[in-house]
């Protein structure tokens, strides 16, 4: 079992932010930023796009790394059955479209329902997850230097 090094995207756009609204028994309905793992000999930001256009079909360019946090599961199931998604280092980067124009996505997240927009201004209203990047989403939108986000320990996974 190792670190699975993930990339996630805050892709903003005209006052919004673009999301997968999830569903999971544990976690309810919930939002989730796009992006996914980073595959073995892949640069952080071809796994971005790549993990973007697959989950969304945008396609998204990166502007800057915004934040770090790592993630570690201690379900026991997860743990047994899927322990390469047990502890994960999430690099988060404030992206921009590269292009409005958006194809069917070809692999979403096992816990996605649907893709959307939702009003920057909305962001403290709605289950954004990680609860960090919900807790700090104007300061790393907004600000200059990456924020460190910390650790944060799961009782049940999230997409």
């Amino acid at each position: 079992m190792g670190v699975r090094s993930t990339v996630k995207a805050i892709v903003l756009h005209n006052g919004n932010v673009l999301l997968n609204r999830c569903y999971d028994k544990n976690n309810g309905t919930y939002y989730s930023l796009p992006g996914g793992g980073q595959q073995q000999g892949e640069a952080m930001a071809d796994a971005l796009k790549r993990e973007c256009l697959e989950e969304t079909g945008y396609s998204v360019e990166p502007v800057r790394f915004a934040a770090l946090m790592e993630e570690i599961c201690l379900d026991p199931f997860i743990l047994e059955h899927y322990a390469e998604y047990a502890h994960k280092m999430l690099h988060i980067f404030v992206c921009k479209l590269a292009s409005e124009a958006k194809v069917a996505p070809t692999e979403t997240d096992e816990s996605q329902v649907a893709i959307e927009w939702v009003p920057i201004a909305s962001i403290p209203a709605i289950n954004l997850l990680p609860k960090q990047v919900k807790a700090y989403f104007s300061a790393i939108t907004d600000g200059v230097c990456p924020q460190y986000l910390g650790t944060s320990f799961l009782e049940y996974n999230h997409g």
